[in-house]
């Protein structure tokens, strides 16, 4: 089989994406794959042109990765690709979007408000103290791996959050912050994946406690309840299908003191390194990190691109 890894791509998070397509190139050529490594650069990505391969395997992050851009690409070019389809993508890319849809579809998600770039900071300090309580999370709407988040604990840290996410994105989103203990839930080929509890040795799981805090643990079998564990397992599986998913997935939520969860997002391409959470839930489920990429591939396959370009979504135009 002939795959094309498509890997780096023009977002904030190209080294990380980079490491995730190295990682899966090694993996699908130790699989017995012809394996043809495509660095993105841009958006034309004229490397694929006249390029016969048999499915795309989509290691991008972030803008024209996840967002339905690479997608779209790959469909006007006929070719197979890993991954969810084009709105589903968008839809997921944007925290804004998925809000609506966990709202929609009645699932649990913290209290939040969106706010654009453009209206003057000391206004938008009122608005959100009068709507929620603190403490507070501040994160652009269209940004990956934990770039431009703050935690807000007081009113006067609210301008700088606002100032680090507008830097990012030209709308975020400001939710209630959960005190509690973070999980993420893995989606393959339909079913959940184990559990992972997420220890950050910081504050919280930003971007250097996802690649390069050692001191960041990674909790294969957390002590929660059995009932719990289940509804987290329930919660992610019913998240995927309502953003309309496709293949695979990492959900991400927190479990409050109370025994509650929230959840926060829908990955729908997430890491592919060495420290990422979807091979270690993969490889808590007996699935090592080569026949992760193989299955992925054998997902594409099955799930063609006229199946993706005819999507219904739980909630188009969301």
């Amino acid at each position: 089989m002939r795959v094309a890894v498509l890997m780096g791509g023009i977002s904030s998070e190209r080294e990380v994406s980079l490491s995730s397509g190295r990682a899966v190139v090694t993996a699908l050529e130790r699989a017995g794959c012809m394996v043809v490594p495509i660095v993105v650069n841009d958006e034309e990505v004229r490397e694929l042109d006249g390029l016969d391969v048999d499915v795309a395997f989509i290691a991008m992050h972030g803008y024209f990765g996840e967002d339905g851009g690479i997608q779209r690409l790959l469909e006007s070019r006929g070719i197979p690709y890993t991954g969810s389809g084009v709105h589903p993508s968008m839809v997921a890319m944007d925290k804004v979007e998925t809000k609506w849809v966990f709202i929609m579809s009645g699932l649990p998600t913290p209290e939040f408000m969106m706010l654009r770039l453009g209206q003057p900071l000391q206004e938008l300090e009122g608005f959100i103290v009068e709507k929620l309580p603190m403490p507070l999370v501040a994160k652009p709407s269209r940004s990956g791996s934990s770039v431009g988040v703050s935690i807000i604990h007081d009113v006067s840290e609210i301008s700088r959050a606002l100032e680090t996410a507008f830097q990012h994105d030209q709308k975020i989103i400001i939710e209630r912050y959960v005190r509690g203990r973070e999980l993420t839930v893995g989606i393959l080929d339909d079913a959940a994946l184990p559990v992972i509890e997420i220890r950050p040795a910081r504050e919280f799981y930003d971007l250097s406690a996802k690649y390069e805090d050692k001191g960041t643990c990674y909790i294969t079998a957390p002590d929660i309840p059995r009932d719990v564990y289940g509804e987290a397992q329930r919660l992610a599986l019913r998240a995927h299908h309502k953003i309309g998913c496709s293949g695979f997935s990492r959900v991400d939520m927190m479990l409050s003191e109370d025994m509650e969860l929230f959840l926060l997002e829908v990955n729908t391409i997430p890491g592919f390194t060495e420290r990422s959470l979807l091979p270690k839930a993969a490889e808590a489920a007996g699935i090592g990190f080569q026949e992760l990429c193989r299955r992925i591939i054998l997902l594409a396959q099955r799930e063609s691109v006229s199946v993706k370009k005819n999507e219904n979504p739980s909630f188009v135009g969301v």
